[in-house]
């Protein structure tokens, strides 16, 4: 089903971006402003786009960078997330749901390029 059944982060990425483009469905039938259902749509699903390139990175450096960026887009799909609990269109229990699977993806991502950093990249 996934093509890198060994990595768990690619795993959780993958099953992140299938709930953010249903996501994006949901809040188009809930006639939600096309701008957020777009930000929090792009942002979402560059996480892992970010991640599978960093899979073939051409360096250690560029590795980190593409980590980086999918870290920077994480941040960002929390975000819209947030707003979208504040401004009623997702309930507490959707909210919950998906914005722990992101953190979750975050805390990850930061451990790894913290990791990196520290072995000099």
């Amino acid at each position: 089903m996934f093509p890198h059944k060994e990595n768990i982060l690619l795993i959780k990425v993958e099953k992140f971006t299938d709930r953010i483009i249903k996501l994006a469905a949901y809040l188009k039938s809930k006639h939600v402003d096309g701008y957020i259902i777009n930000q929090v749509s792009r942002a979402g699903t560059s996480i892992g786009a970010n991640i599978n390139e960093g899979v073939y990175a051409q360096s250690r450096a560029d590795f980190v960078s593409k980590y980086k960026i999918a870290l920077k887009e994480a941040n960002e799909t929390s975000f819209w997330l947030r707003k979208l609990h504040t401004g009623n269109f997702l309930n507490q229990k959707e909210f919950e749901s998906i914005n722990n699977d992101c953190n979750e993806i975050i805390y990850i991502l930061i451990a790894i390029v913290k990791k990196m950093q520290e072995n000099g990249i």
